[in-house]
């Protein structure tokens, strides 16, 4: 396992890999006093089968402006560490064994309920991976977008004008229109985007997406994620990415960190993990995009059973 510590000034050299040439004019940001520290973290839950550890002494960090990819399958604990950062797993049966997050130096994890509810949305906001589920289907999109803005903007007067105006800035043609709609009158695309505008109207310094291409087709996978890198550079806000594909992180992460059955097994800078991946997992990861022009009768897989094997 890498360090986990950042590089605070790292020189990226020239892509060698068809996923890292978009990152050409991306550099990582120093990290000296981070916005997020998550430090040796250990979840587990409660089973009927005993205590299952999800998450085991994961450390990460989040600067000001930058962006970290967390990449890893299903079930490798990257969600659980993102709901983890406004302690928004339930508890029991999740119980936070041992580590802390600190959010602005402060420990997360001793916050009580009104300290929590100020950060959640307000400071830190999440856009969950499956938006037909996440949109409650019995309240209009502006209804929704107006929740959340009167709740951490009590100053904003015309709640109306500032839900037109988000929603216009993620890109949804007539938005005075579409806010009247519900969830299941948007498809899948505008659906996402209301959710990213609805995380975005409450002003938050880190945005966390979870999975924010999940069901989507191909190009509107692309526009989402040109829709992300445009915000990020609009807003200046930090951003942590939670992907099972290495394919869509190019041009918008600065680090990246791999998880695996609940570890971080690899950490760094995106140009350095893509061009040479240390862990097997991680190379495995890489081996499974599929490569434009390449010719192959069946895709690389990954082989778990010699993973296992792996420290």
């Amino acid at each position: 396992m890498t360090n986990p510590s950042p590089d605070c000034d790292p020189e990226p050299e020239d892509p060698t890999t068809e996923f890292a040439k978009d990152l050409e004019a991306f550099k990582p940001i120093p990290a000296a006093c981070p916005l997020l520290d998550v430090k040796n973290l250990t979840i587990e839950f409660a089973t009927e089968r005993g205590l299952f550890q999800a998450v085991k002494d994961v450390s990460f960090s989040v600067a000001k402006g930058e962006t970290l990819a967390i990449v890893g399958e299903s079930g490798s604990g990257k969600s659980v560490s993102a709901l983890s950062l406004t302690r928004l797993l339930p508890e029991p049966p999740a119980r936070y064994k041992s580590g802390a997050i600190l959010w602005k130096g402060e420990d997360v994890l001793a916050m009580d309920n009104a300290r929590l509810r100020s950060i959640r949305g307000g400071q830190m906001a999440y856009i969950f991976q499956e938006p037909s589920t996440s949109l409650n289907p019995v309240f209009t999109i502006r209804n929704q977008i107006a929740e959340a803005i009167k709740l951490h903007r009590p100053t904003v007067t015309d709640i109306d004008a500032e839900v037109i105006r988000w929603l216009d800035i993620v890109g949804i043609v007539n938005p005075a229109q579409r806010m009247k709609d519900y969830p299941h009158q948007l498809s899948g695309g505008m659906q996402q985007r209301a959710m990213i505008a609805m995380a975005l109207s409450c002003q938050p310094d880190l945005l966390v997406a979870d999975e924010p291409t999940t069901a989507l087709d191909v190009t509107i996978q692309a526009q989402i994620m040109e829709q992300l890198r445009e915000l990020k550079k609009q807003f200046h806000m930090s951003i942590i990415l939670i992907t099972h594909n290495f394919g869509i992180i190019g041009g918008i992460a600065d680090r990246v960190a791999v998880m695996f059955r609940g570890k971080i097994v690899e950490h760094g800078p995106t140009l350095d993990v893509l061009r040479n991946p240390q862990h097997p997992y991680t190379r495995a990861l890489i081996d499974c995009i599929p490569k434009p022009g390449a010719r192959l009768h069946r895709l690389p897989t990954i082989d778990h059973a010699a993973l296992s094997l792996t420290p």
